[in-house]
């Protein structure tokens, strides 16, 4: 049976910017030999596969080579589809139950509110060759329950980073986080995010990276509430507020394809 798919630009106020998701609503499960499948068809950084259950839709995520445990532009853009789509009323809350527990959605005028789980980074040795992968000296290394924080100097050096992916893939994490105070334009801090172990060289803008960004950067500016801008070469803005232990993030999301899968 054909199965209808919706791609949409994430964390992006117009078409071609953010991070392109795949977006699958499905009337039946399917196996996930199939889901891998499409997903590695689709070649985005993240696919999206939502089905239906009493208290809201069961939700996973693929990338193009493994299923990833938390991911918030694809979330973003299964929350913007059902409601875009009259699956959801534009008052009612997106309820989403992952592998990282129950996420939730609210529209929050032209933006979408999203609950997520903080993911605190602690202190940690940086590991071999980091330096060289990255080509540039880190100020700081963490890891949080996924993935690698480093700091650099400067928000200049985060946007001249281009690393050397075969070394960068050594580096035991789900992904690799880089960041540093933004030099100003609205903006607290910058950052991007490498995960060649899981497929993404570079992905445009990821929302579960902005849960270890958000508490790191909350503690170290004084404040709970902040805007975060992925320098990717498509870019995106993230709005996060800590909240205890969870963390509120903040976007826009724009549909640029509808199609039908015929298999």
């Amino acid at each position: 049976m054909p199965q209808p798919i919706v791609q949409v630009d994430a964390f992006a106020d117009r078409p071609f910017t953010g991070n392109p998701a795949a977006v699958c609503v499905l009337d039946q499960p399917r196996e996930e030999g199939w889901m891998r499948a499409v997903a590695m068809e689709m070649n985005l950084s993240e696919t999206a596969f939502l089905l239906r259950r009493d208290d809201g839709w069961d939700l996973r995520w693929f990338t193009p080579a493994v299923e990833v445990a938390l991911c918030g532009h694809a979330t973003l853009a299964s929350a913007h589809v059902l409601w875009q789509d009259g699956l959801l009323a534009d008052g009612d809350e997106a309820r989403f139950h992952t592998r990282s527990g129950l996420l939730t959605a609210r529209k929050d005028g032209g933006w979408i509110s999203m609950d997520f789980p903080g993911k605190p980074e602690h202190a940690a040795d940086a590991p071999e060759h980091l330096a060289r992968a990255l080509g540039a000296e880190p100020v700081y290394v963490g890891r949080s329950q996924f993935d690698l924080l480093v700091e650099l100097e400067s928000e200049a050096a985060v946007r001249a980073l281009d690393p050397d992916q075969s070394l960068l893939k050594q580096v035991e994490a789900r992904g690799i986080i880089v960041t540093a105070r933004a030099d100003g334009g609205g903006y607290d801090f910058v950052s991007r995010f490498f995960g060649p172990r899981v497929g993404v060289a570079e992905d445009p803008v990821t929302g579960s990276a902005h849960c270890v960004l958000a508490p790191y950067w909350a503690r170290k500016l004084g404040r709970n509430e902040l805007v975060g801008y992925q320098a990717s070469p498509r870019g995106g803005t993230v709005r996060v507020r800590v909240d205890g232990d969870r963390v509120m993030l903040g976007g826009r999301a724009v549909t640029t394809l509808r199609g039908t899968l015929e298999v």
